[in-house]
């Protein structure tokens, strides 16, 4: 499908849909949930456990840490509630004219190394396939290596090990290494991801947390060109 213009359009699924499609594919995601009330909001964070975590789902609204749109280590129903009220109150504040689909809802995960993966769509080579540090890092340090898709598990090791910010990675100032097989695992699972999905147009999980043992993305953004 294509605009007046003849741009294809472009249908952003947001952080509930992108995590469903994704952890269908076996890419390790935080378990998260659509909450369209303040009381959806309370019972899925008993139902996922506690501290939980609450954010803005809007197609109008991609940053929602700039518009007051998140709230974390919730610890319990009663905090829930009123952060759920500030979270909207603060929302509607910052862009009144936004869309709002409710809060996604999800368990706080443990610290670990914040890392990123994504990727984009070359007019002439395809899907290319992005990692490096995530969080605040990925836009400061711009600490960022690219392969195309298909990977093989060759490409997967070197992307790991170019970045700048590999020794992070390896541990550094008694903090703990990362998994870097599970790092590795989860590159190769999202190029398989890509090759079974040409409608995915763009995708980021930032951030993604690195632990000793596993890795798991705890936002994830996908864009799909739109059905003809």
């Amino acid at each position: 499908m294509t605009s007046g213009t003849g741009v294809p359009q472009r249908l952003l699924l947001n952080e509930v849909e992108s995590k469903a499609m994704l952890e269908a594919a076996g890419i390790a995601v935080a378990t998260t949930r659509l909450a369209r009330t303040r009381q959806d909001a309370v019972a899925l964070a008993a139902e996922l456990g506690f501290p939980a975590v609450i954010k803005i789902v809007s197609p109008d609204i991609a940053h929602k840490s700039d518009v007051g749109g998140v709230r974390l280590n919730l610890a319990s129903v009663v905090e829930v509630a009123a952060a759920y009220d500030a979270l909207l109150a603060a929302v509607r504040a910052a862009q009144p004219a936004a869309r709002i689909d409710g809060v996604a809802v999800q368990g706080m995960a443990p610290p670990g190394t914040e890392v990123i993966l994504g990727m984009t769509r070359d007019p002439q080579f395809g899907p290319v396939l992005m990692f490096g540090l995530g969080g605040i890092f990925v836009e400061v340090l711009e600490d960022v290596v690219f392969r195309l898709v298909p990977l093989t598990p060759r490409d997967a090791r070197q992307m790991v090990r170019e970045i700048k910010g590999h020794r992070v990675l390896e541990g550094v100032r008694g903090q703990p290494p990362a998994d870097i097989a599970a790092l590795e695992a989860m590159l190769l699972a999202l190029s398989a991801f890509l090759e079974a999905h040409p409608e995915v147009a763009e995708l980021d999980l930032n951030p993604v947390l690195a632990y000793p043992d596993g890795a798991i993305a705890v936002d994830a953004r996908i864009v799909m060109d739109a059905a003809p």
